[in-house]
């Protein structure tokens, strides 16, 4: 997802009440020369100890870099052992190696205001670009490969993340439209009594790998954005980040069952109301047992950061942030590093599960 776009009168009103009423939650130092964290860490909270088996008592939440304006995309590669990640209002992306967890800035600019990363099957980069509306593969010898920038009614209106399927390579992805809607973060595109924004239905696609084709395979969520499939690749979750401009949307993660290259029972998987207060769910990603865990916010302490689903929607874990979580991804040489892209910042914890799938 891309930081939501500026809100109704009513959404404003009901978004301060609703920051205004969460709990407050003591506020911890993530700078240089902070003191350690006492274990086990106050903000890894198992809201189902039998459950939420991933907390470990010996870690803490890392940060380990900050000052970008909205961070995003958290992508691992496997075989060279580092992350990426999308710094989009500065229109780049950039990278943290496994040896020492270290910053290297500026892996790609500019990056097209792209939002979402993954990589395919061999390693090469694919990104889901606001500025230029499409989706693009960097390959190995420089060249850059357009592999879509329109659906069947049209023009995209600003892809925005997407995961690649082993078994065929085929490239599934969501088109919210955020990026169309501002400067900040992408191309502000001019409404018009012929084209208001956004231009088409907000989806998701599957690309083919074989044939190229591109096929809008459902549009029931209102503003469809992180996307993940289960360890068997049997049900696809996506996250809808709808409530930002549709008031009947609901604030949910959605669950369709894989049939081959359609997608099929679209039906709610998960509820992001807490304590009575709803944020977003934003990106997602499955861990080995089936658990989804989501980045989270827009509601403020106590609520954003990570929250952790079982297989069967029930929230069982929560990893609180002081800032709003825009993303996940498990990382690491045994996938057992959970990286969160969070607003200004990049955080790491280990836990005590493997990410079902590399990035």
């Amino acid at each position: 997802m891309t930081a939501i776009a500026p809100l109704s009168r009513r959404g404003f009103v009901a978004a301060a009440a609703s920051l205004a009423a969460a709990p407050a939650v003591a506020q911890r130092s993530y700078g240089p020369g902070a003191p350690p964290t006492r274990y086990p860490d106050p903000d890894i909270v198992a809201l189902d100890p039998r459950r939420f088996s991933a907390r470990l008592g010996n870690t803490s939440i890392r940060r380990l870099h900050t000052g970008m304006g909205w961070a995003e995309g958290p992508a691992w590669h496997a075989t060279g052992r580092f992350l990426i990640w999308s710094d989009i209002p500065n229109d780049e992306c950039l990278r943290v190696t496994e040896e020492d967890l270290r910053t290297s800035r500026r892996f790609r600019s500019p990056a097209g205001y792209s939002n979402g990363n993954t990589f395919d099957r061999e390693g090469r980069q694919i990104a889901f670009r606001h500025f230029h509306r499409d989706v693009v593969r960097y390959e190995p010898h420089g060249n850059v490969t357009v592999l879509a920038a329109r659906g069947p009614d049209g023009p995209f209106n600003a892809p925005n993340d997407g995961v690649v399927h082993p078994a065929d390579g085929a490239l599934w992805f969501t088109d919210p439209g955020y990026g169309g809607l501002m400067d900040y973060e992408g191309n502000r595109v001019p409404e018009s009594s012929a084209s208001p924004r956004p231009f088409i239905k907000e989806a998701i696609y599957r690309i083919d790998a074989a044939t190229g084709q591109v096929a809008k395979v459902a549009d029931q969520p209102f503003k469809p954005n992180g996307l993940c499939f289960s360890p068997d690749y049997r049900i696809l979750y996506v996250a809808d980040t709808g409530k930002s401009h549709y008031e009947q949307a609901r604030s949910i993660i959605w669950a369709f069952d894989v049939d081959g290259a359609r997608l099929t029972n679209p039906r709610a998987f998960a509820d992001m109301t807490m304590d009575g207060k709803t944020g977003f769910a934003d990106g997602i990603r499955c861990d080995e047992a089936g658990n989804v865990w989501a980045g989270a916010g827009w509601v403020g302490d106590g609520y954003d950061g990570v929250h952790v689903f079982a297989p069967d929607g029930a929230r069982i874990g929560l990893i609180r942030l002081p800032e709003i979580c825009s993303n996940v991804c498990f990382g690491g040489t045994r996938r057992n590093r959970l990286f969160m892209t969070a607003s200004q910042s990049l955080y790491m914890v280990p836990v005590e599960t493997r990410g079902a799938h590399f990035c």
